[in-house]
């Protein structure tokens, strides 16, 4: 072994705690990189294996009543490769010993065979048996919410008839990885049902005989989507067809994609905090490494070594930190990402199995980043060992020069003490300077992971106690007319009610489109109210229409501005309507008129989908019992059970994420006040031995040095809150999606507790260098000259 080689290993076993708390620094980085982008391609590659074996569809449509005749027309449209239609039907389900009704969304199964596209994953059981009408097989997320098992039974009321229904089966579909249910924001497993059951069966009970009424077709490569759904609403026109939609509108493609969207924006948020602190510590590290050895590269350079082999040593040193991280963060990150990944597979959606991807090219990535933040942090230490003669590499350091800190004398308003320690940090500026930035960042990261806590407390407050009060949504299977309004609000317990009208157009701002449903609601609406971007409650104008502000800020258009319609309900036309106002909405995109102004451009009678009301809660159970027995309702929401399955779920996702990058960012303020205590102590080890010898105690002497870090470190914090709030505003641009969205509130408690934290990880590490000043032999350092 080269004599520069064994070297390397004495100096890294010698520094071997600085090189740790750097090592963590990069292991963080390399976590957050692998947990973010390999959790998103696990998700990814899972989804992407499941719609290839289960053939999943690309473009679907519904129809009121469509002859099967139609298939092979369909068929022969350009660019599809293949048709699968059946039956779908929204039905009231009633489940034994559970009071609250549910829904369920029924799917008729070919006769013979299994469906062409959109296959089930049979977990357990079999198909139902073509002739009998009273088997089913239900979906998984269901049968597990209600302890379901083939051979249970259940009620649904089928067109206005109660059946009788028993689970033969339980099954997955690549349709239904996220799975909701009709008025709801989130998954409601006990509420809502997939329930696949024989054709035979459901076209009986809606006299849909030799006929479908939804359709999912399958395109060729390199097929136009858009030529596509064109010719299909053509095809279904006639028939009542709503207008076809491709998967990015697909309900739960749409949500998978909105989540996967969200891992692969906090790969590209966090990560680089952690490299550029790391490129500091390798700095700070090494330049006081190439000063301690200043006589070493000295008499190096005079025995013949070249300026190539001296840097390559110090790299070498560099490189052996940064591997050490990797192996620390990629074993980390790898866990991580599988945990983040079953979370996300078992918790939001449903997947028959998980593909964990372990790409090389991504940890060949991280440790590339990784190696290039170190050797920028190595730069400047590198390149005094270039320009260092070896004459005056052998000298000692010219002493440092001091001034007098203050104008004025000092000594009757500070301390001796803390004017030495003032007199150190104006004496190093870049290092206190970037010893509070990687304080600053580590504050930061703490900001941004209790601002998705914030943010989601404050989502909560808006939709559903500001703008969604209702208790429940009644809906119907068609559209009603609206003295259905008066039949609901006679229902025991029901204090108020409120109609509420949906209708699917497209929306279209020169180039830019998309399908929304604009609502239609009474102009004095206190139930389901509409709230504008600053949080006020807004009054719907007579004419024209409100949409949400994401919405505005996708087809380019303010207040006052034109937008065509193209209706795709009813006798389809394309109207012109002036934006009135931007609404404050956190889920989907939509518009908002009032009700009058909504039926007279349908040209219709006032209408209503659903009606929202509100509840005497000691008569839930009466109502829910009554419900049930109303033939036009197709699904009953409840704000109290969304609320409290939108807390479980996202509950669980955000103290997750919380927990991992508050450690993430612990492991950041221990490194960088502890290297900058070790190296503080190592370049004032002289000083603090010669106070010993002049008398102070130990405690004074740690005083003195501790005293600096906890300067540093209270000078951080608002700077750490001034970066935490911007990396909060960008997480939340990122984040913003048509799904979903979030403000960017950062509650003042977050600046507390993640003060606190950095604070408490601070003191840790000043614990840590107390047991190395109490250890000081200050004889031996004295002997030595540095």
């Amino acid at each position: 072994m080269r004599a520069l080689d064994i070297k390397l290993l004495r100096d890294f076993a010698r520094l071997w705690a600085q090189a740790l708390a750097i090592a963590l620094v990069v292991a963080g980085g390399v976590a957050t990189l692998i947990l973010a982008v390999g959790s998103y391609r696990s998700l990814d590659e899972t989804r992407a294996a499941y719609y290839e074996r289960y053939r999943f569809g690309d473009v679907f449509a519904t129809a009121r009543r469509a002859p099967r005749a139609l298939i092979d027309e369909i068929a022969a449209i350009p660019g599809v490769a293949a048709v699968d239609a059946r039956i779908a039907r929204l039905a009231l389900l009633d489940i034994p010993d559970y009071p609250e009704p549910a829904t369920g969304q029924l799917i008729s199964l070919p006769q013979i065979g299994e469906p062409t596209l959109n296959r089930l994953y049979m977990r357990a059981g079999r198909l139902p048996e073509p002739e009998r009408s009273g088997e089913v097989v239900v979906n998984e997320a269901f049968a597990k919410a209600h302890g379901f098992t083939p051979g249970s039974r259940f009620s649904a009321i089928l067109n206005g008839r109660k059946w009788e229904l028993q689970i033969v089966g339980v099954a997955l579909s690549p349709e239904f990885i996220y799975a909701v249910g009709p008025g709801d924001i989130m998954p409601d497993d006990r509420r809502f049902a997939v329930i696949w059951m024989p054709e035979k069966a459901i076209a009986s009970a809606y006299d849909l005989d030799d006929a479908f009424s939804s359709v999912s077709v399958k395109l060729l490569y390199g097929a136009s989507e858009r030529e596509i759904i064109m010719r299909l609403d053509a095809v279904l026109d006639r028939y009542g067809g709503g207008a076809a939609y491709g998967r990015k509108d697909q309900r739960s493609h749409a949500w998978v994609d909105h989540e996967l969207d969200m891992l692969k924006s906090m790969s590209r948020t966090l990560p680089p905090i952690f490299l550029l602190v790391s490129a500091f510590l390798v700095n700070l590290t090494l330049s006081r490494l190439v000063a301690l050895e200043r006589e070493q590269i000295g008499l190096m350079k005079a025995l013949g070594y070249r300026n190539a082999g001296i840097v390559m040593h110090y790299l070498k040193f560099v490189i052996l930190i940064v591997m050490s991280g990797l192996v620390i963060g990629g074993g980390a990150g790898t866990w991580l990402g599988m945990y983040v990944t079953n979370l996300f597979g078992g918790l939001f959606f449903h997947f028959p199995f998980l593909v964990f991807a372990r790409s090389p090219d991504l940890y060949v990535i991280a440790a590339g980043l990784s190696l290039v933040a170190a050797v920028i942090g190595a730069f400047r230490a590198l390149s005094e060992v270039v320009s260092l003669p070896p004459a005056v590499a052998m000298q000692p350091p010219a002493p440092p020069r001091f001034r007098r800190l203050l104008p004025f004398s000092s000594a009757r308003f500070v301390s001796q003490s803390s004017l030495m320690m003032l007199r150190n940090i104006t004496r190093h500026p870049v290092r206190a300077a970037m010893t509070t930035l990687g304080m600053a960042l580590a504050t930061a990261i703490l900001v941004v992971s209790l601002f998705m806590r914030d943010t989601m407390e404050q989502l909560i407050d808006v939709t559903y106690f500001l703008a969604d009060r209702q208790d429940a949504t009644v809906s119907f299977v068609e559209r009603r007319p609206q003295n259905v309004v008066v039949q609901i609000a006679r229902l025991p317990g029901v204090l108020a009610a409120e109609p509420y009208r949906e209708v699917s157009v497209r929306i279209r701002n020169g180039n830019s489109e998309r399908r929304i449903l604009i609502s239609g609601r009474p102009s004095d609406a206190d139930l389901n109210r509409i709230i504008d971007t600053d949080l006020r409650l807004v009054a719907l104008p007579e004419a024209g229409l409100a949409i949400s502000s994401m919405l505005a800020r996708i087809l380019d258009v303010e207040v006052g501005d034109t937008v065509e319609i193209d209706l795709l309900d009813g006798a389809r036309r394309t109207v012109s309507l002036p934006v009135t106002a931007l609404v404050e909405d956190y889920f989907g995109i939509r518009g908002m008129m009032d009700a009058q102004a909504l039926a007279r451009m349908m040209r219709e009678a006032p209408a209503v989908n659903s009606v929202n009301v509100s509840l005497d809660q000691n008569m839930r159970e009466l109502f829910y019992g009554a419900v049930k027995t109303l033939p036009v309702v197709s699904g009953l929401a409840l704000q109290r059970v969304s609320l409290v399955n939108f807390r479980e779920l996202i509950g669980i996702f955000i103290t997750t994420m919380a927990g991992i990058y508050t450690g993430l960012a612990a492991v950041i303020a221990f490194g960088v006040v502890y290297v900058s205590a070790r190296i503080s102590l190592s370049e004032r080890a002289r000083e603090l031995a010669s106070l010993r010898v002049l008398g102070f105690t130990r405690g004074e002497v740690l005083r003195i040095l501790l005293v600096e870090l906890a300067l540093v470190t209270l000078i951080a914090l608002p700077p750490g809150w001034g970066i935490g709030y911007g990396l909060a505003w960008v997480m939340k641009t990122q984040l913003a999606g048509e799904l979903m969205r979030v403000r960017g509130t950062v509650a003042h408690s977050s600046y507390v507790l993640a003060s606190a934290i950095v604070i408490a990880a601070a003191v840790l590490s000043a614990l840590v260098v107390r047991r190395r000043v109490y250890q000081l032999d200050f004889v031996s350092v004295l002997k030595t000259r540095d």
